[in-house]
Order: structure tokens, then sequence, then C-alpha cells
């Protein structure tokens, strides 16, 4: 099982390499120099608004669909008709109230306007999820690995020619940068579609009503826990854009601290798409699941940590690299976003089996305190630290989900390698921070600086066997 994982892993994250990065730092970042901090704060707390309620479209029917077709791959048949059709009705339903709360909340005809489309994406988007759940559960996962990064290929294609074609001689426009968006999720979902549909046998097309309510109730605690997880994610910026005078300039610098962030989180998603029809599959065979767990922690947390001291201890330099303006002020953001980044990673993977476990009643407790923690804190802190009180009510947050979760985890499972590994870890942490020290007093050049932590990481996950090359070779070969 480790090889199986291991061999599809590599597979997406090369392919995600390959693509994503260019999207992130190639295009992302160029159309926010382009438009301007103010601009693109204006679409990416639009952006973060539309993704509040996107639960209600997806109702946690793509973790549901994958864990049962993974279980039971002929179950495709029954459930695809009868879920694109509940997706169709929820559809409606998440664009009235997002609307209704739009308007209720002050937002003019120009955001709403722009809103309407972003809406339209997040359906398209949550469509692909759920058609790609389809190809995951039954375990095609090279195929969904070229089908993850298909619609940011088609992105980049598209902004490329609109940034830098000249067309019409026009100045570049941030509802440009949607209007692709729409046109690359388009196109993917009709690939998608066309592949599930082949895999799919239907002898009779049936919808059935009692079943989709059936489903409803079986799926709800996955949308529970999603509006929960994407609320305390993402009401950061939504906050900032509401509360302060000059809220779109601070909810831009804030996504400029976050972009790499949101750009690193992927790596711990790619492992989760992977994971859950994996360990959904084992625990429902009564298999054990702690070495597969034990391995995936150790092949995740090691890059994170070593990705967060490295490019804390350089952000200044980073973001003057990436950003014309506001670099000093989203510097002391995007260090504190990036110390996140390795909760984050610890909730993905702790979630992830617990998940597949069934334990939602128990994630959806932990997420309600995590909410209720970040909005009380961003409360608190963005009045008197705008930006940067946002990132560190996100920081808290995640430490506190991270914490409980690995608790529920170790409760549950009982395994007896997390102690260790934690005092392991913790050594790890302790060396790679004094080889930024040193690397910080050498005056060497940032970029070599960066370089030597990077490779001190890999060096002492060896020495420290986190990561064994024995394990590596007998899943590859």
């Amino acid at each position: 099982m480790k090889r199986k994982f291991l061999t599809n892993l590599t597979l997406l994250i090369i392919l995600n390499l390959l693509v994503k990065p260019f999207w992130v730092l190639g295009i992302d970042l160029t159309v926010q120099n382009t438009v301007g901090a103010a601009e693109y704060g204006f679409y990416f707390s639009l952006l973060s608004f539309s993704l509040l309620l996107n639960i209600v479209q997806e109702m946690g029917i793509s973790n549901y669909n994958n864990r049962e077709i993974a279980r039971d791959q002929s179950r495709i048949s029954n459930l695809l008709p009868n879920i694109l059709v509940l997706k169709l009705i929820l559809a409606v339903i998440y664009f009235t109230v997002s609307l209704a709360i739009a308007l209720a909340i002050g937002y003019e005809w120009l955001q709403i306007r722009l809103l309407i489309v972003l809406l339209f994406n997040q359906f398209l988007h949550s469509l692909i999820l759920y058609l790609r759940s389809n190809i995951s559960g039954l375990q095609m996962f090279r195929t969904d690995s070229i089908l993850s990064v298909t619609d940011r290929l088609l992105m980049i294609i598209i902004c490329s020619v609109l940034l830098w074609g000249n067309i019409g001689g026009e100045v570049f426009r941030i509802e440009w940068f949607v209007y692709a968006q729409t046109a690359a999720y388009v196109i993917t979902s009709v690939i998608i579609t066309l592949i599930v549909l082949s895999n799919a046998n239907f002898s009779k097309l049936a919808i059935d009503f009692p079943g989709i309510l059936n489903m409803l109730r079986q799926s709800y605690p996955y949308a529970l826990l999603g509006l929960l997880m994407i609320l305390y994610y993402r009401t950061d910026s939504v906050m900032l854009e509401r509360m302060l005078p000059d809220g779109m300039v601070q909810a831009g610098i804030y996504a400029q601290g976050f972009r790499i962030l949101d750009a690193a989180s992927m790596l711990g998603f790619l492992f989760a798409g992977i994971l859950l029809p994996m360990f959904a599959r084992m625990i429902k065979h009564k298999q054990p699941v702690g070495q597969l767990f034990s391995f995936s922690f150790r092949l995740l947390i090691v890059p994170s940590v070593t990705a967060a001291i490295a490019l804390n201890f350089y952000r200044i330099e980073i973001m003057e690299l990436l950003y014309r303006h506001h670099a000093d002020e989203a510097a002391p953001i995007f260090g504190i976003l990036m110390i996140s980044f390795v909760f984050i990673s610890i909730s993905i993977l702790s979630g992830t089996l617990l998940t597949a476990n069934g334990s939602l009643r128990r994630l959806n407790m932990i997420a309600v305190f995590s909410v209720i923690m970040n909005i009380v804190l961003n409360i608190l802190l963005i009045p008197g630290y705008q930006a940067l009180g946002s990132a560190v009510a996100s920081m808290a947050t995640q430490l506190f989900t991270a914490i409980l979760q690995v608790l529920m985890v170790q409760r549950i499972f009982r395994f007896r390698m997390i102690t260790g590994q934690a005092v392991r870890f913790a050594l790890f942490t302790g060396l790679l921070v004094l080889t930024a020290l040193v690397a910080g007093v050498t005056d060497l050049p940032w970029v070599y600086g960066l370089l030597m932590i990077c490779l001190a990481g890999v060096a002492f996950s060896f020495t420290l066997r986190l990561i064994k090359t024995r394990e590596i070779m007998e899943s590859l070969f």
C-alpha cells in the first residue's frame, strides 16, 4: 500500500510542480502587480466570500462519494445521476443565499456583478471536484493526477495571452482574470465528465429522490466540517475588507502574504486526495493504517517544517522580490502564515484519517471551537494590527486545530510511534533554526542561505531517520 501511495504521490507532485508554481508566481502574482493591491484586494475579498458558503453546494458530497466508491466501486452508476441532480439543486440554494447575504452586508452593484461570476466559478470548481472524486474512488490515481492540473494549465494559457498578448491594446483588468477562470473550468468539467461517463455502466438511468435524501443525511456531517473549515481559513480577508476604512488595501496586503501559503497547502491536499480512499478501504477491510499514516506524516511534515523555517528567515527578501508595493508590510504577515503551514499540514493528514474513519462528530466539534476562536481573535486584533492581526489569528487557530486533531488520532488509533516522532521532529526543528541563524550571521546572499537551510533539512531528515532510504526504496521498487 505504501508503494501505491508513493508512486502515485510522486506523479501528482511532479505534475503540480510543473504547472502550479508558474500559476502562482507567474500568473496570479503578475495579475496582482499589474492591477495593484486595492483592486486585487477587491477581488480577493470577494473570492473569499464566495468560498465561505461554497459548502452549501458541496455538502460534503465529494468526500462522501470518494469514500463510498472506494469501498464499493460498483456504486458509481447508482450515485452519479442522483448526485448530479442534487448538486444542481444545492447550487441554486448556494447562489440565492450568497447573494442575499452579500446584499445584506452592503455590497454594491460593482461587487455583486463580479461576485455572480465568482459564484458560478465555484459551482464549476465544485462540480470538477465531485467528478474527480469518482475517478480517485475508482483508484485511477494517475488519471486524477493529470486532471488535477488541467484547469490551472488552461488558465495559464488563457491568462498569458491576456497579460502579454496586448489584446486590443487595453490595460489588463481583474475581470479578465475571473473570466479566464470560468473558461478553464468549463473546458475541464467537460473533459472529466466524458471520462467519468466512460467508466460508469447505466443499465437503467433513474433518479431516486428518497436515495438523495438519504445521501444528504449521510453526507451532512462532511458538509458541516467543510463549512467550518472554510470559515476559519477564509474569513480573515472578508473581515479585513468589511472592518477597516482601507479594507481593500489591507485585504490585498494579506493576499500577498497568503499567496505562497495557499500554494504550499496544496501539497497537503494532494496527500489527502490519495490517502482518503486508501484509508477508507483499509479501515473497511480492518487493515492496520499505522504504517501508512506514519510514512505519509513524515513525508509531508519534513518539507513543511523546512519550508516554514527557510521562508520565514528570508521573508523580507522574498516579498521584495515578488511584489512592487507593500512588500515591507506583507513580510511579517508572510512569516506568520508560513508557520501556520506546518499546523495546516498536520491538520490535513490527521483530518483525512479521521474522516476516513467516520469520526465526523468529533472533527466538527473541534472545528466549531476553531471558528469561534478565529472570529473572536480577528475582532480583537484587526482594529489595532490590521492584516497582521488576521495573520496572528489564523496561526493561533491552526495551532489549536492541529493539537486537538493529533490528540484525537492518538486516542482512537493508539499509534505508538507518535511520541517518538514528536521528539525527533522537535530536534529536527531545532537544528534547522540553528542552521538558519548560522546562515544569517555568515552574511551569505539570501538565495544561498535559503538553499543551505533546505539542504540541511534533507540531511537532518535522513540523519534523524524521519525519512529512511530503505523505506523509500522498498516503496518504489
